[in-house]
């Protein structure tokens, strides 16, 4: 991939040219790419409130992947 280092007037890294060509191959891979920087609904930033309260009030309840993991693997 080629890439360009755009610099403001004081020197500092302020963004980054690609080509078209490299820019259509990061699309197709990532084809979400172009709204990663966009707002997340306000249900899910509630909802989001909502766990991250309730983790704080209860962290204990908190247990590591792996676990559920291998809960589900003996129920099946």
């Amino acid at each position: 991939m080629k890439f360009q280092v755009i610099q403001d007037g004081a020197g500092n890294s302020a963004g980054v040219f690609i080509t078209i060509e490299d820019w259509t191959l990061i699309k197709a891979n990532y084809p979400d790419i172009e709204t990663l920087g966009s707002q997340i609904p306000d249900w899910q930033k509630e909802l989001l409130d909502l766990r991250i309260n309730a983790i704080n009030k209860n962290p204990q309840q908190l247990r590591p992947i792996d676990e559920l993991f291998d809960e589900l693997d003996r129920e099946i």
